[in-house]
Protein backbone atom coordinates (compact mmCIF):
# COMPACT_ATOMS: atom_id res chain seq x y z
CA UNK A 1 0.00 0.00 0.00
CA UNK A 2 0.88 3.83 -0.77
CA UNK A 3 2.95 5.46 1.68
CA UNK A 4 2.31 8.44 4.26
CA UNK A 5 3.73 10.66 1.85
CA UNK A 6 1.34 9.52 -0.96
CA UNK A 7 -1.25 9.98 1.23
CA UNK A 8 -0.95 13.53 1.64
CA UNK A 9 -0.50 13.91 -2.15
CA UNK A 10 -3.92 12.19 -1.94
CA UNK A 11 -5.56 14.27 0.88
CA UNK A 12 -4.33 17.72 -0.71
CA UNK A 13 -6.40 16.46 -4.16
CA UNK A 14 -8.80 15.73 -2.79
CA UNK A 15 -9.04 19.14 -0.71
CA UNK A 16 -8.22 21.07 -3.23
CA UNK A 17 -10.73 19.95 -6.10
CA UNK A 18 -13.60 19.60 -2.92
CA UNK A 19 -12.39 21.51 0.11
CA UNK A 20 -15.48 21.49 2.62
CA UNK A 21 -18.46 21.88 1.30
CA UNK A 22 -20.78 24.30 2.37
CA UNK A 23 -24.06 21.95 3.05
CA UNK A 24 -21.49 19.68 5.10
CA UNK A 25 -20.60 22.44 7.36
CA UNK A 26 -24.27 23.23 8.02
CA UNK A 27 -24.94 19.64 8.04
CA UNK A 28 -21.82 18.83 10.75
CA UNK A 29 -19.85 21.34 11.18
CA UNK A 30 -15.84 20.73 10.88
CA UNK A 31 -13.62 18.50 12.65
CA UNK A 32 -11.37 21.85 13.83
CA UNK A 33 -14.90 23.00 15.02
CA UNK A 34 -15.72 20.31 17.19
CA UNK A 35 -11.84 20.39 18.57
CA UNK A 36 -12.22 23.84 19.33
CA UNK A 37 -15.56 23.49 21.48
CA UNK A 38 -13.52 20.94 23.48
CA UNK A 39 -10.68 23.26 23.85
CA UNK A 40 -12.99 25.89 24.90
CA UNK A 41 -14.94 24.04 27.77
CA UNK A 42 -11.42 22.76 28.72
CA UNK A 43 -10.44 26.55 29.04
CA UNK A 44 -13.60 27.49 31.16
CA UNK A 45 -12.77 24.55 33.66
CA UNK A 46 -9.11 24.72 33.98
CA UNK A 47 -8.67 28.82 33.54
CA UNK A 48 -8.71 29.71 37.28
CA UNK A 49 -7.70 33.48 36.91
CA UNK A 50 -7.23 33.01 40.80
CA UNK A 51 -4.39 31.03 40.41
CA UNK A 52 -1.02 32.04 40.88
CA UNK A 53 0.71 32.24 37.32
CA UNK A 54 3.04 29.09 37.49
CA UNK A 55 -0.34 26.93 38.40
CA UNK A 56 -2.52 28.69 35.76
CA UNK A 57 0.64 27.53 33.22
CA UNK A 58 1.00 24.02 34.56
CA UNK A 59 -2.76 23.63 33.99
CA UNK A 60 -2.78 24.61 30.71
CA UNK A 61 -0.38 22.73 29.96
CA UNK A 62 -1.81 19.84 30.81
CA UNK A 63 -4.98 20.94 29.20
CA UNK A 64 -3.08 21.57 26.02
CA UNK A 65 -1.07 17.91 26.17
CA UNK A 66 -4.27 15.81 26.60
CA UNK A 67 -6.19 17.53 23.77
CA UNK A 68 -2.86 17.04 21.58
CA UNK A 69 -2.88 13.43 22.84
CA UNK A 70 -6.55 12.38 22.38
CA UNK A 71 -6.51 13.87 18.54
CA UNK A 72 -3.24 11.66 18.16
CA UNK A 73 -5.00 8.67 19.70
CA UNK A 74 -7.70 9.00 17.53
CA UNK A 75 -6.14 9.05 14.10
CA UNK A 76 -4.07 6.49 15.33
CA UNK A 77 -7.02 4.41 16.17
CA UNK A 78 -8.45 5.08 12.86
CA UNK A 79 -5.55 3.96 10.99
CA UNK A 80 -5.26 0.73 12.88
CA UNK A 81 -8.34 -0.85 12.85
CA UNK A 82 -9.35 -0.10 8.95
CA UNK A 83 -7.92 -3.20 6.73
CA UNK A 84 -4.59 -2.67 4.53
CA UNK A 85 -6.81 -1.64 1.69
CA UNK A 86 -7.34 0.98 -1.02
CA UNK A 87 -10.74 1.69 0.35
CA UNK A 88 -9.06 2.28 3.54
CA UNK A 89 -6.57 4.59 2.38
CA UNK A 90 -8.99 6.73 0.62
CA UNK A 91 -11.15 7.11 3.67
CA UNK A 92 -7.93 8.00 5.95
CA UNK A 93 -7.36 10.42 2.75
CA UNK A 94 -11.00 11.79 3.22
CA UNK A 95 -9.93 12.01 7.20
CA UNK A 96 -6.80 14.05 6.13
CA UNK A 97 -8.42 16.38 3.60
CA UNK A 98 -10.72 17.78 6.09
CA UNK A 99 -7.36 19.02 8.08
CA UNK A 100 -5.95 21.26 5.25
CA UNK A 101 -6.72 24.46 4.08
CA UNK A 102 -5.51 25.37 1.02
CA UNK A 103 -8.42 25.95 -0.92
CA UNK A 104 -10.37 27.45 1.74
CA UNK A 105 -7.36 30.00 2.11
CA UNK A 106 -7.66 31.18 -1.26
CA UNK A 107 -11.36 32.06 -0.87
CA UNK A 108 -10.93 33.92 1.84
CA UNK A 109 -8.04 36.04 0.46
CA UNK A 110 -9.82 36.37 -3.38
CA UNK A 111 -13.23 37.84 -1.55
CA UNK A 112 -10.91 40.50 -0.20
CA UNK A 113 -9.40 40.59 -3.65
CA UNK A 114 -12.06 41.18 -5.82
CA UNK A 115 -13.95 43.89 -3.85
CA UNK A 116 -10.72 45.69 -3.39
CA UNK A 117 -9.78 45.28 -6.72
CA UNK A 118 -13.07 46.46 -8.20
CA UNK A 119 -13.04 49.66 -5.31
CA UNK A 120 -15.11 48.41 -2.76
CA UNK A 121 -13.10 49.00 -0.10
CA UNK A 122 -15.90 48.69 2.64
CA UNK A 123 -16.98 45.34 1.20
CA UNK A 124 -13.08 44.36 1.38
CA UNK A 125 -13.05 45.48 4.72
CA UNK A 126 -15.91 43.34 5.92
CA UNK A 127 -13.93 40.28 3.97
CA UNK A 128 -10.41 40.90 5.53
CA UNK A 129 -12.23 40.83 8.98
CA UNK A 130 -13.08 37.28 8.49
CA UNK A 131 -8.82 36.38 8.37
CA UNK A 132 -6.99 39.48 10.42
CA UNK A 133 -7.65 40.28 14.44
CA UNK A 134 -7.03 43.55 13.52
CA UNK A 135 -9.84 46.65 13.35
CA UNK A 136 -10.93 46.82 9.39
CA UNK A 137 -12.44 50.12 9.99
CA UNK A 138 -8.81 51.81 10.35
CA UNK A 139 -7.48 49.94 7.13
CA UNK A 140 -6.74 51.69 3.84
CA UNK A 141 -6.60 50.05 0.58
CA UNK A 142 -2.79 49.20 1.41
CA UNK A 143 -3.76 48.47 4.66
CA UNK A 144 -6.44 45.94 3.15
CA UNK A 145 -4.09 44.51 0.91
CA UNK A 146 -1.10 44.02 3.41
CA UNK A 147 -3.30 42.11 5.89
CA UNK A 148 -4.69 40.08 3.34
CA UNK A 149 -1.05 39.38 2.08
CA UNK A 150 0.07 38.53 5.78
CA UNK A 151 -2.59 36.01 6.47
CA UNK A 152 -2.23 34.58 3.05
CA UNK A 153 1.58 33.86 3.77
CA UNK A 154 1.42 33.02 7.00
CA UNK A 155 -1.40 30.30 6.77
CA UNK A 156 0.12 28.85 4.14
CA UNK A 157 2.81 27.70 6.18
CA UNK A 158 0.22 26.76 9.24
CA UNK A 159 -2.82 25.92 6.87
CA UNK A 160 -1.01 24.21 4.26
CA UNK A 161 2.37 23.51 4.44
CA UNK A 162 2.96 22.41 8.03
CA UNK A 163 0.23 20.17 8.31
CA UNK A 164 1.45 17.87 5.18
CA UNK A 165 4.75 18.11 6.49
CA UNK A 166 3.87 16.67 9.51
CA UNK A 167 1.81 14.10 7.90
CA UNK A 168 4.34 13.42 5.56
CA UNK A 169 6.37 11.89 8.66
CA UNK A 170 3.73 10.38 10.91
CA UNK A 171 0.69 10.03 8.63
CA UNK A 172 -2.59 10.89 9.71
CA UNK A 173 -1.91 10.71 13.42
CA UNK A 174 1.34 13.26 12.62
CA UNK A 175 -1.29 15.62 10.86
CA UNK A 176 -4.03 14.94 14.00
CA UNK A 177 -1.59 15.95 16.48
CA UNK A 178 -0.01 19.21 14.11
CA UNK A 179 -3.90 20.39 13.32
CA UNK A 180 -4.32 19.81 17.46
CA UNK A 181 -1.40 22.04 18.19
CA UNK A 182 -2.03 24.91 16.00
CA UNK A 183 -5.75 25.18 16.94
CA UNK A 184 -4.86 25.44 20.53
CA UNK A 185 -2.80 27.91 19.87
CA UNK A 186 -5.13 30.04 17.32
CA UNK A 187 -7.84 29.86 20.44
CA UNK A 188 -5.74 30.15 23.85
CA UNK A 189 -2.15 30.99 22.83
CA UNK A 190 -2.68 34.50 23.33
CA UNK A 191 -0.75 37.37 24.96
CA UNK A 192 -2.79 38.77 26.91
CA UNK A 193 -4.09 38.59 30.92
CA UNK A 194 -6.81 35.46 30.13
CA UNK A 195 -4.61 33.34 28.27
CA UNK A 196 -0.75 34.62 28.89
CA UNK A 197 -0.29 32.00 31.44
CA UNK A 198 -2.67 29.53 30.64
CA UNK A 199 -1.49 29.10 26.99
CA UNK A 200 1.80 30.27 27.27
CA UNK A 201 2.42 26.05 26.83
CA UNK A 202 0.70 26.32 23.63
CA UNK A 203 1.99 28.64 22.12
CA UNK A 204 5.37 27.46 22.61
CA UNK A 205 4.46 23.85 21.60
CA UNK A 206 2.74 25.51 18.02
CA UNK A 207 5.97 27.41 17.90
CA UNK A 208 8.32 24.21 17.84
CA UNK A 209 5.69 22.51 15.42
CA UNK A 210 5.91 25.19 12.90
CA UNK A 211 9.56 25.83 13.23
CA UNK A 212 10.83 23.43 9.90
CA UNK A 213 7.15 23.95 7.42
CA UNK A 214 7.82 28.36 8.26
CA UNK A 215 10.91 28.64 7.00
CA UNK A 216 9.94 25.58 3.92
CA UNK A 217 7.02 27.89 3.24
CA UNK A 218 9.35 31.00 2.53
CA UNK A 219 11.66 28.92 0.44
CA UNK A 220 8.76 27.96 -1.84
CA UNK A 221 7.97 31.12 -1.79
CA UNK A 222 10.63 32.23 -2.69
CA UNK A 223 11.42 29.63 -5.68
CA UNK A 224 7.82 30.45 -7.37
CA UNK A 225 8.47 34.29 -7.19
CA UNK A 226 11.88 33.84 -8.98
CA UNK A 227 13.48 36.71 -7.63
CA UNK A 228 16.69 36.17 -4.99
CA UNK A 229 14.80 39.57 -3.73
CA UNK A 230 12.31 37.22 -2.10
CA UNK A 231 15.58 35.14 -0.17
CA UNK A 232 17.25 38.36 0.47
CA UNK A 233 14.30 40.02 2.20
CA UNK A 234 13.19 36.57 4.17
CA UNK A 235 16.54 36.10 5.48
CA UNK A 236 17.53 39.54 6.52
CA UNK A 237 14.21 40.89 7.72
CA UNK A 238 12.76 37.01 8.92
CA UNK A 239 14.07 37.63 12.65
CA UNK A 240 12.37 40.59 13.07
CA UNK A 241 8.96 39.95 13.04
CA UNK A 242 7.19 39.07 16.58
CA UNK A 243 6.56 35.40 15.28
CA UNK A 244 9.60 33.42 15.20
CA UNK A 245 7.83 31.45 12.30
CA UNK A 246 5.27 34.06 10.53
CA UNK A 247 8.08 36.31 9.57
CA UNK A 248 9.81 34.12 7.23
CA UNK A 249 7.19 32.95 4.54
CA UNK A 250 5.75 36.95 5.25
CA UNK A 251 9.02 38.24 4.33
CA UNK A 252 9.41 36.38 1.11
CA UNK A 253 6.16 37.44 0.01
CA UNK A 254 7.20 41.13 0.77
CA UNK A 255 10.74 40.47 -1.43
CA UNK A 256 9.12 38.37 -4.10
CA UNK A 257 5.87 41.67 -4.67
CA UNK A 258 8.59 44.26 -3.79
CA UNK A 259 5.82 45.51 -0.85
CA UNK A 260 6.31 46.30 2.53
CA UNK A 261 4.68 44.79 5.01
CA UNK A 262 3.60 44.04 8.90
CA UNK A 263 4.49 47.42 10.35
CA UNK A 264 2.21 49.01 12.82
CA UNK A 265 -1.21 48.27 13.58
CA UNK A 266 -4.64 48.86 15.61
CA UNK A 267 -6.52 45.88 17.06
CA UNK A 268 -9.38 47.71 18.75
CA UNK A 269 -8.16 49.71 21.57
CA UNK A 270 -4.53 48.20 21.19
CA UNK A 271 -1.63 49.75 19.48
CA UNK A 272 0.87 47.10 18.34
CA UNK A 273 4.31 48.70 17.04
CA UNK A 274 5.33 46.30 14.65
CA UNK A 275 8.72 46.46 12.70
CA UNK A 276 8.20 46.41 8.75
CA UNK A 277 9.30 43.43 6.36
CA UNK A 278 11.02 44.57 3.80
CA UNK A 279 10.91 48.68 5.12
CA UNK A 280 12.17 50.24 1.76
CA UNK A 281 9.58 49.29 -0.12
CA UNK A 282 6.27 50.93 -1.27
CA UNK A 283 3.01 49.73 -0.06
CA UNK A 284 0.77 46.97 -1.51
CA UNK A 285 -1.88 47.77 -3.87
CA UNK A 286 -5.55 46.09 -4.56
CA UNK A 287 -3.29 44.32 -7.59
CA UNK A 288 -0.30 43.00 -5.29
CA UNK A 289 -2.99 41.10 -3.59
CA UNK A 290 -4.20 39.27 -6.82
CA UNK A 291 -0.39 38.72 -7.43
CA UNK A 292 0.07 37.41 -4.01
CA UNK A 293 -2.97 34.98 -4.83
CA UNK A 294 -0.91 34.00 -8.45
CA UNK A 295 2.39 32.89 -5.96
CA UNK A 296 0.45 31.44 -3.70
CA UNK A 297 -0.64 29.05 -6.23
CA UNK A 298 2.74 28.50 -7.90
CA UNK A 299 4.21 28.25 -4.34
CA UNK A 300 1.60 25.49 -2.89
CA UNK A 301 2.40 23.69 -6.89
CA UNK A 302 6.11 23.60 -6.25
CA UNK A 303 5.41 22.11 -2.44
CA UNK A 304 2.69 19.23 -4.43
CA UNK A 305 5.87 18.65 -7.05
CA UNK A 306 7.95 18.22 -3.85
CA UNK A 307 5.83 15.63 -2.17
CA UNK A 308 5.57 13.81 -5.90
CA UNK A 309 8.79 13.64 -6.19
CA UNK A 310 9.75 11.94 -2.53
CA UNK A 311 6.73 9.62 -3.13
CA UNK A 312 8.60 8.29 -6.24
CA UNK A 313 11.82 7.99 -4.11
CA UNK A 314 9.98 6.32 -1.57
CA UNK A 315 7.96 4.18 -3.41
CA UNK A 316 11.74 3.11 -5.57
CA UNK A 317 13.55 2.29 -2.57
Amino acid sequence: MPGTVSLMLAAWAIEALLGWPDWLYRLIRHPVVWFGALVGQLEKAFNRTGWPHGWRYLAGALVSLFAVILATALAWVIVRVLPNSWASFLFQALIASSLLASRSLYQHVAAVAHPLASGEIDTARQAVSFIVGRDPALLDEAGVARASMESLAENASDGVVAPLFWGAIFGLPGLAAYKAINTLDSIIGHRNERYGAFGGFAARLDDAANLVPARLTGCLIGLASMRPSAFGTMLRDARKHRSPNAGWPEAAMAGALDVRLSGPRSYGTHESPEPWLNPDARDPAADDLQKALRLYVKAMGLGACLLAVICLLQEAA
